[in-house]
């Protein structure tokens, strides 16, 4: 290696654990805080569980719960952390993907623990393991494990979307690694499911909170709680900066009701569009990350191919091994099926310029998809179709651009879809999405009627999109932002070291008082009395 690189490396580690530490020493001095100011508990305990949130450092969502956990604190509800001592052969961040399958760094990630929860209650638990069950696992193949259930349990559909998300791939391959990590994650959700039953005999909670909900370990101890009529809220980021979202329901699918009788007002208007504005001009960031840095204008070759065909019609993909993906394989077994359906709509209608756009989180710098639609394209040799143009995940071309020059615009669960109803486009979708029921875009019943509908619509000259989509689809993007996307920028801010990670910024201890945050009070209701997590106009 070049000494220089050494000396970044050596660099670039100093300043990591100065910084964690520096973080660690504010965590700890807040939560000694809290611990003295907390009232004597009159209600019944809530639980925590977010061990798939971080090893080392706060990440956002770290953050999320462990500020949450102390403002219930100071309201009298006592708090449990369920948290991992090495409990886990192999966990989802700490998951090694090589061929012997290195254990998982327990060690910086229980001392992490330690300094989150040092003047906390806590119930660690550590792995156990079921003979009986590796015996049993030893025997099966790929699809039966992916199926797999044990004792009434589901585990293989339980570990299905972790599995998937850390081999980066939605088809899984029947090779020595994956059946390691299907193996492993099998056992250790089964280690878990057993342990979180003796901590909810020992707690009797009145509610669990867990990270994302569809990463295995929580998604063992929230299938276990419910089996047990235990109430389980999820949380996930939110749509703004430093923002959170809660549910009862899935945290991934980000279910939202909103109330028919909701109009924009003036005001209302005035910000959407602001929010707008930037957004079409790039400047959008989620969990930390700007997802169209370099966003530029359509070339002129583009535009000048485009002039060659009756119409475009742009396609948006979507990151394969994403955790929302479950939820919106209701027409097409996955997003790769729906794509292969297109290739033949595209043979069949040589008039239309198809634009396939892959999605920018593909080539992500640590989290480069395995499975991707540039892998896609290369195998369906879409090069040697005149009338289909692929844009790779590196190609910053403006979407809205596309959408602007569309006919139709074709989406499997990209947020884009709900932009696009807003700047006017018809949309079809062939996957549910968190707006799907809004109201603002097409998405059919059946596999059928998705077929003869995108069909309909290539051959007729025009496409008259309902006058309430755009309608509706401002109101939900309003919603989502400014209603449900609860903000924790007064206490959190990014650490200045890895992308979606943050540090505790200087706070007082009253100001985790539900009194004095919209943010706090809001996810108090919801969780103590069954509110709906949104904010109030007036509180945001």
């Amino acid at each position: 290696m070049d000494p220089n690189q050494v000396i970044d490396r050596a660099r670039t580690h100093i300043r990591v654990v100065k910084a964690h530490s520096e973080n660690d020493q504010q965590v700890g001095r807040m939560a000694a805080v809290v611990a003295r100011q907390a009232a004597p508990a009159v209600q019944s305990p809530v639980m925590f569980f977010d061990a798939s949130t971080r090893l080392t450092g706060m990440s956002l969502n770290a953050g999320f719960a462990l500020l949450t956990s102390w403002s219930l604190a100071l309201q009298s509800v006592p708090v449990v952390h369920f948290v991992c001592h090495r409990g886990m052969t192999q966990c989802v961040l700490g998951t090694d993907r090589g061929p012997q399958g290195k254990n998982p760094p327990c060690g910086g990630c229980v001392a992490q623990s330690r300094a989150f929860f040092s003047h906390a209650q806590t119930i660690p638990f550590e792995f156990t393991a079921d003979e009986k069950l590796d015996a049993l696992l030893a025997t099966l193949g790929l699809e039966e494990l992916e199926t797999f259930t044990y004792n009434g349990m589901p585990l293989g559909a339980l570990v299905l979307p972790s599995a998937r998300w850390i081999l980066r791939r939605h088809h899984l391959q029947p090779d020595p690694v994956t059946l390691r990590i299907l193996h492993e994650y099998i056992r250790s959700a089964w280690s878990i499911k057993l342990a979180f039953e003796r901590a909810l005999d020992q707690v009797q909670p009145q509610a669990v909170l867990v990270f994302n909900g569809m990463q295995y370990p929580e998604a063992a101890a929230r299938w276990t709680a419910r089996q047990r009529g235990v109430k389980v809220y999820s949380h996930e980021v939110g749509l703004r900066p430093t923002s959170a979202f809660f549910t009862e329901g899935d945290a991934t699918a980000y279910p939202l009701s909103i109330p028919d009788d909701f109009k924009l007002d003036e005001n209302q208007t005035a910000r959407l569009d602001d929010y707008l504005g930037k957004r079409f001009q790039g400047n959008f960031h989620m969990a930390g990350v700007q997802f169209w840095p370099e966003m530029s204008n359509l070339d002129p070759t583009f535009v000048e191919l485009s002039k060659h065909f009756k119409q475009m019609v742009p396609v948006f993909t979507n990151v394969i091994f994403d955790t929302s993906q479950p939820h919106a394989n209701v027409l097409f077994e996955d997003m790769f099926t729906w794509l292969d359906s297109l290739l033949n709509t595209a043979k069949a209608h040589p008039e239309t310029l198809f634009v396939i756009r892959a999605h920018p989180d593909e080539a992500r710098k640590g989290k480069a998809s395995e499975e991707s639609v540039s892998e896609w394209a290369e195998q369906r040799q879409l090069g040697a179709y005149t009338n289909i143009k692929y844009i790779p995940p590196t190609e910053f071309i403006s979407s809205y651009d596309l959408v602007r020059m569309a006919k139709l615009v074709l989406v499997y669960n990209s947020t884009i879809g709900l932009e696009a109803s807003i700047l006017g486009a018809p949309v079809l979708s062939a996957g549910k999405s968190r707006y799907s029921g809004a109201g603002a875009v097409w998405l059919p019943a059946t596999l059928e009627e998705y077929q003869e509908q995108l069909e309909r619509y290539l051959r007729d000259e025009t496409i008259t999109v309902p006058a309430d989509f755009a309608r509706n689809a401002r109101r939900f993007l309003y919603w989502q932002l400014f209603r449900s996307s609860l903000s924790f920028e007064r206490y959190l801010e990014p650490d200045g070291i890895w992308p979606g990670y943050v540090k505790l910024k200087p706070f007082d201890w009253q100001d985790l008082l539900p009194g004095n945050s919209t943010t706090l009070e809001t996810i108090s209701n919801g969780i103590l009395c069954g509110g709906d997590f949104m904010l109030g106009e007036d509180n945001q």
